[in-house]
């Protein structure tokens, strides 16, 4: 029996589960949002084209309309300056997006504090007790704010000093990205925390990961479903010449 032969009969018979790890798009989708002067992508649309009418009386089909970085998405390296010599979405190396995955769950920590932090020493206890993160893998961390996703204002808890959400430090961020994995996968609306506009250097998810050659996912859901490691990753990002992000759908493998 080959490999593929064996994956689909546990899918089929049941002993490999597949999760869904794909929020729906919708108009009411949670998207980042800039301060001026800075621009902002626009909220997901669908356009009616025809619904079995005059217009077309046989099929049914929309124009969509969407910024690369809506929902659940791929961040590729040449959407940050420190990575703009890096690969476009439909230059994406296929073997990261059928990776072996992590999860760090700090989920009951942020619970009490949206602004939490993953720092190098949080990895490095959790490598400690689980072993080395993937190479050429994913880490996803848990925080439980995939809980808020249906409600984008307290998705985006923003108040007037600004978002909070939790994310990274600059340090973890950078020494994250001194890693061999392929990249990160959060459940909030960008990789980096809420309050990383202020960080040194700002955003630094973003600016060491996508520097590093990396790639980001965002807006993931059903991590808890995930085991602490030992998961497949299916990222489906469209294939968008230039593009800088795609929307994607994410899927887990997961042995019984």
């Amino acid at each position: 029996m080959t490999a593929v032969t064996a994956l689909l009969a546990a899918l089929a018979d049941g002993s490999t589960d597949l999760i869904d790890l794909t929020a729906p798009l919708h108009p009411g989708t949670p998207i980042l949002q800039l301060p001026p002067p800075f621009s902002n992508t626009i909220p997901f649309g669908l356009e009616e084209i025809s619904h079995y009418d005059d217009r077309g009386p046989g099929w049914f089909w929309n124009n969509i309309h969407t910024g690369e970085h809506t929902g659940t998405h791929l961040d590729v390296p040449i959407h940050w300056v420190t990575g703009q010599g890096g690969f476009d979405v439909a230059g994406t190396p296929l073997r990261g997006l059928i990776a072996p995955a992590v999860v760090i769950d700090v989920s009951e920590r942020v619970a009490g504090n949206p602004d939490f932090l993953l720092e190098v020493d949080d990895v490095l206890a959790w490598q400690k007790q689980h072993g080395p993160l993937p190479d050429g893998g994913w880490v996803l961390l848990r925080t439980g704010w995939d809980a808020y996703a249906d409600d984008a204002d307290r998705f985006l808890n923003a108040d007037p000093t600004g978002p909070h959400s939790p994310g990274l430090s600059a340090d973890c961020a950078e020494w994250l990205s001194q890693q061999t994995i392929f990249g990160l996968g959060v459940e909030t609306v960008g990789t980096d925390a809420g309050a990383a506009h202020a960080f040194e250097p700002p955003f630094p998810c973003h600016h060491f990961l996508l520097g590093a050659g990396k790639c980001g996912l965002t807006q993931l859901r059903n991590l808890a479903r995930l085991p602490v490691t030992g998961a497949g990753l299916i990222v489906s990002p469209l294939p968008i010449k230039g593009g800088t992000g795609s929307p994607a759908r994410v899927l887990a493998l997961v042995d019984r």
